[in-house]
C-alpha cells in the first residue's frame, strides 16, 4: 500500500514484545508493587508514631491545665499553693543573685577603668 509516496506496511507500528520482555515486565510490576507496599507501610508507621506523640503531648498539657485550675481554685479561696510560693521565692532569690552579679561586674569594671 502506497500513501503519500511512502510504502505502508499493514499491522501495528513499533516493535513486537518478546515473551522475555513480558516476563521482565511482570517482574518489574511485582517489584514496583512490593516497593509501593513497603513505602505505604513506612508512611503509616510514621503517621502512627506522630499521632501517639501528639496524644502524649495532649495528655501532658491536660494535666498541666488541671494543675493550674487547682491552683486558681486554691487562690480563689485565699490559699497560696506551695508550688507558687516556691516559684516566687525562687524568682526573688534569682533576682537577688542577678543583682549581686551585676554589682560585682560593675565593681570589676570600675576597678579596671580606674587602673592606669
Amino acid at each position: 500500500q502506497v500513501v503519500g509516496g511512502k510504502v505502508k506496511k499493514p499491522g501495528k507500528r513499533g516493535r513486537k514484545p518478546a515473551k522475555i520482555d513480558l516476563k521482565a515486565k511482570l517482574e518489574r510490576s511485582r517489584q514496583s508493587a512490593r516497593e509501593c507496599r513497603a513505602r505505604k507501610k513506612l508512611r503509616y508507621q510514621y503517621l502512627e508514631e506522630l499521632v501517639s506523640s501528639r496524644e502524649r503531648a495532649i495528655c501532658a498539657l491536660r494535666e498541666e491545665l488541671e494543675m493550674y485550675k487547682q491552683w486558681c481554685m486554691a487562690m480563689d479561696q485565699g490559699k497560696i499553693p506551695s508550688e507558687i510560693k516556691a516559684l516566687l521565692t525562687g524568682e526573688e532569690q534569682g533576682k537577688a543573685q542577678q543583682n549581686s552579679t551585676r554589682l560585682a561586674k560593675a565593681g570589676k569594671t570600675e576597678a579596671n577603668s580606674s587602673s592606669p
